[in-house]
C-alpha cells in the first residue's frame, strides 16, 4: 500500500512545473538529512575519506547540498517515468555525440557513473538516439516498485534492462545484436570479478568487467555525465568522446584509469555523485569498514 501512494505522488507531483518540483525535493532532501541518520553517516564517512582537505564543516554543508539534490532526484523519477517525451525534450540538454551509437559499426558501452541525474541519462539514450540500449539494474525487494522502475525506464521502448541478480546471457546476446550498454561501474558488489583499485587514494573494490567486456566484444567506450540543473532550468547529459586509450591488455590499469576519470568529474559536481552509498565498504583482508 505505501509503495502504491509513493507512486501515486510522484504521479501528482509531475504535473507540476519542475521549479516547483524542484523546491519541494530539496525540502525533502534537507528532511531527509534530518531522518536517515544511517545515509547521513555514510555520507560524510565517504567524503572524510574522499576529501580530507576539507574540514567537518566543510564536509557537513557537502553532504547537505548532496541530500537536497538527492531528494530532487528522488521525487523527479515522476517527471522521467510519467510526463510526455516532448516535455521531456524540453527539459534535458544533450551536449557532444549522443548518436556515436547509431553510427558505430562496433558496439558502444555508455559508461555512466553513479550521479545522482542517472536515470536522467537513461531517458537521453531512448528519446535522442534510435540504437537499441541494454543495461543492469537492481532489483527492488518491493515487487510493486521493482514494476514501477522497470515500466518507467521502459515505456519509450528500443531498450531491454536485466537484473544483477539474473545470468549475464541475455546481455551479451543483446551487445552481439548492436544494442549499446548502459554501464554503471562504480558501485561496491565485493571481489566477484573485481579488484582493490584507487579511489581517491583508497583501494575501493571495483569490477574489471568495463576493461574485460570491451576488449572481448570489442567495444568502443563513450563516457556519458548526467547533472541535475538548479531550479526548473531541466538536466544536462554530456555525451563525452570515447576513449582511444581504453580498454588495453591490462584491466587492472583501464579501471584505475576510469576510476581517475570519475574522480575528476565528481570534483567538477561534487554535492551530486551519490555518496549515500557504501562505496568502501568491502576492504582489504585486516581492515575494518569504514562505516562502523
Amino acid at each position: 500500500m505505501l509503495s502504491r501512494l509513493l507512486l501515486a505522488l510522484l504521479w501528482a507531483l509531475h504535473w507540476l512545473p519542475l521549479g516547483v518540483q524542484a523546491a519541494i525535493g530539496a525540502a525533502f532532501g534537507t528532511l531527509l538529512y534530518r531522518v536517515a541518520a544511517g545515509r547521513r553517516r555514510v555520507a560524510l564517512r565517504n567524503l572524510e575519506w574522499c576529501f580530507p582537505e576539507l574540514d567537518a564543516s566543510a564536509r557537513e554543508r557537502l553532504a547537505r547540498e548532496h541530500f537536497r539534490w538527492l531528494g530532487r532526484s528522488l521525487l523527479e523519477r515522476g517527471v522521467l517515468w510519467y510526463a510526455s517525451p516532448e516535455r521531456l525534450k524540453r527539459l534535458i540538454q544533450v551536449e557532444g555525440d549522443v548518436g556515436l551509437a547509431e553510427r558505430s559499426p562496433r558496439p558502444v558501452m555508455w559508461l555512466v557513473p553513479h550521479f545522482v541525474g542517472l536515470d536522467v541519462a537513461g531517458m537521453s539514450a531512448l528519446l535522442f538516439q534510435s540504437q537499441p540500449a541494454a543495461s543492469i539494474y537492481q532489483e527492488q525487494s518491493d515487487p510493486v516498485m521493482d514494476a514501477a522502475m522497470r515500466r518507467g525506464r521502459l515505456r519509450f521502448g528500443q531498450a531491454e534492462i536485466f537484473a544483477r541478480s539474473e545470468s549475464a546471457k541475455p546481455l551479451l546476446r543483446a551487445i552481439r545484436r548492436r544494442h549499446a550498454f548502459f554501464n554503471l561501474p562504480d558501485m561496491d558488489f565485493g571481489l566477484r570479478d573485481a579488484a582493490f583499485v584507487p579511489f581517491f587514494g583508497r583501494p575501493a573494490a571495483t569490477l574489471l568487467a568495463p576493461s574485460r567486456m570491451a576488449r572481448a566484444m570489442d567495444m568502443v567506450v563513450q563516457p556519458v555525465v548526467a547533472e541535475l540543473l538548479p531550479g526548473g532550468q531541466g538536466y544536462r547529459v554530456r555525451y563525452l568522446p570515447p576513449w582511444d586509450d581504453f580498454p588495453t591488455d591490462d584491466p587492472l590499469a583501464d579501471t584505475a584509469r576510469m576510476n581517475r576519470w570519475i574522480e575528476d568529474e565528481i570534483r567538477r559536481c561534487p554535492a551530486q555523485y551519490l555518496w549515500v552509498h557504501k562505496r568502501f565498504k568491502t576492504r582489504p583482508e585486516g581492515e575494518p569498514s569504514p562505516y562502523g
